[in-house]
């Protein structure tokens, strides 16, 4: 089976300007799926995924319409100060059933990454972050989530895998998988008012990372550390707040501010280690004016800006390029390692993994902060040290 077979090809003169586009318009640039499908056989960096499917989009029907809004918006943006080797393949309409469609994105976003091809996801409802997930499950590999969201996508109540996928449920799923390949989730933005004491504890049983929005809010670069963990990541445009992003049927008043969400995504598209990213519950039934649909190809545009940008500093590979930190605790025997990059002056944390386990390394690098580095020089030990070293256990 073709990865054409898939996808239906783009309305190209319903999202084009009158007079076209520039020759440095994005739309001119990307090899679309209009007509013929593009040639990935031919050098290509990142392709365009649009997912037609909001059946379990919750309190968000009219979702599935949002891909093209967003499509319009991009394509009249300028291209960076790169060349850009990006491909739009077209939109994935649901299918027969909901597991259709979960299929077809988990075999398109798997193919894609075993190319070494980066799949921008662009829903449909934040449930396709399952199908988004199981997409690495032939590549037998950890994974490491990153979710954008004001809640915990977690039913407290009925915690089983049988749970239908939802919007408002897929982590159960992920949580549950057997095989289980997830190795870190983390949560940024989440407000405490939309998040239960019962799943806050189960996010710290499982040693998982959540960071409340009051703490980044006015402060995003504190992100950048937990994004460049990630191999996945899923964007909740409800986590933008309302004024910035109304395209949502569940938007709220509180949440990022449109240059923050930016931020947010240029830091994900720096990451090297990062292989799918998915921007779901855009509505474009909601969206004043095409705020939202702009924002969201802003985002996009950071996105490709920082990957166009990656310093390519992870593996830590050849060693002359990092400055290696050793620093000793107070009450205990045990030295903290740090590794710096010369090239992007970001940070690294070495955790030893417990006897008997890795046969390859002794260590895990996590990626860290400075202010994780001062903490160890002052003799105490890093938070983020103690938790990837339990969930290495």
């Amino acid at each position: 089976m073709s990865l054409s077979d898939f996808f239906t090809p783009i309305d190209l003169k319903s999202i084009m300007p009158k007079n076209g586009y520039y020759t440095s318009h994005l739309g001119d640039k990307i090899a679309h799926f209009s007509v013929d499908f593009p040639d990935l056989n031919q050098k290509t960096d990142i392709a365009i995924i649009g997912v037609q499917d909001d059946r379990n989009a919750i309190n968000n029907p009219g979702c599935a319409l949002g891909p093209d809004y967003v499509r319009e918006k991009l394509y009249q943006l300028f291209e960076g100060s790169y060349k850009t080797k990006i491909a739009d393949l077209g939109n994935i309409r649901q299918g027969a059933t909901i597991t259709d469609t979960y299929f077809a994105v988990k075999t398109v976003a798997h193919e894609l990454i075993k190319k070494n091809i980066l799949p921008i996801i662009i829903g449909g409802g934040q449930d396709i972050t399952y199908a988004q997930y199981m997409a690495y499950e032939e590549l037998e590999q950890k994974v490491d989530l990153v979710v954008v969201d004001p809640r915990f996508d977690l039913d407290d109540e009925t915690a089983t895998e049988s749970l239908e996928t939802t919007s408002a449920s897929y982590l159960n799923k992920i949580f549950l998988h057997e095989p289980n390949y997830l190795f870190n989730y983390s949560n940024l933005g989440y407000q405490t008012y939309f998040s239960s004491q019962e799943s806050l504890r189960v996010m710290d049983k499982l040693y998982f990372d959540v960071h409340r929005l009051g703490e980044i809010t006015g402060q995003v670069a504190v992100t950048e550390p937990i994004i460049r963990n990630a191999n996945m990541i899923s964007f909740d445009i409800g986590a933008i707040r309302s004024s910035d992003a109304t395209g949502n049927a569940n938007a709220t008043p509180n949440g990022f501010y449109g240059e923050e969400a930016c931020q947010i995504a240029r830091y994900a598209g720096f990451n090297d280690k990062l292989s799918s990213i998915g921007f779901y519950e855009f509505n474009p039934a909601y969206d004043s004016n095409g705020q939202t649909a702009t924002l969201v190809a802003q985002m996009i545009w950071y996105f490709i800006d920082g990957f166009y940008n990656r310093k390519r500093d992870f593996p830590l590979n050849p060693k002359s390029q990092y400055l290696i930190y050793k620093t000793s605790l107070k009450h205990d025997d045990h030295e903290v390692v740090f590794v710096k990059s010369k090239k992007s002056d970001r940070w690294w944390m070495q955790v030893p993994y417990p006897t008997g386990g890795s046969m390859n390394e002794r260590f895990h690098l996590v990626p860290c902060r400075y202010d994780d580095y001062k903490t160890a020089v002052a003799g105490e030990m890093p938070d983020l040290w103690w938790r990837t070293y339990q969930k290495l256990n």
